[in-house]
């Protein structure tokens, strides 16, 4: 699968979710996985953490807050601008049935349509 946007902003995305995933299991003992799909025409990739999971969800995308003691309040606002600026959208949920967390970002059949088409 070819997707076209900015190489260093999905970067800098994915770099966001898998460093607030790692932080988050690091306070469990737990681990992360990363992993794609595709599915009826999108691109979903999605961080997934064994930490403790979401406690305060109204907040988690406003530029400057953040549950971290040495957090910036930064990645989680940004990740989600790079990925409107791309089509798609960013998502973060409490896993059923397990605790942590799983990130989803999804990128839309028409960005996809046109990276196949650019390639």
């Amino acid at each position: 699968m070819t997707i076209a946007g900015d190489a260093d902003q999905l970067d800098q995305l994915l770099i966001n979710l898998v460093r607030n995933a790692a932080d988050a299991s690091i306070e469990t003992g737990g681990g992360l996985e990363v992993a794609w799909t595709v599915d009826d025409g999108h691109v979903d990739i999605t961080v997934t953490d064994d930490g403790l999971g979401l406690t305060a969800t109204a907040n988690l995308f406003v530029p400057f807050f953040t549950t971290k003691p040495h957090g910036s309040g930064i990645g989680l606002a940004l990740s989600r601008q790079i990925a409107e600026a791309h089509g798609g959208t960013l998502t973060l949920a409490n896993r059923d049935g397990a605790s942590g967390c799983i990130a989803t970002y999804r990128l839309p059949a028409a960005a996809t349509a046109a990276a196949t088409a650019a390639s």
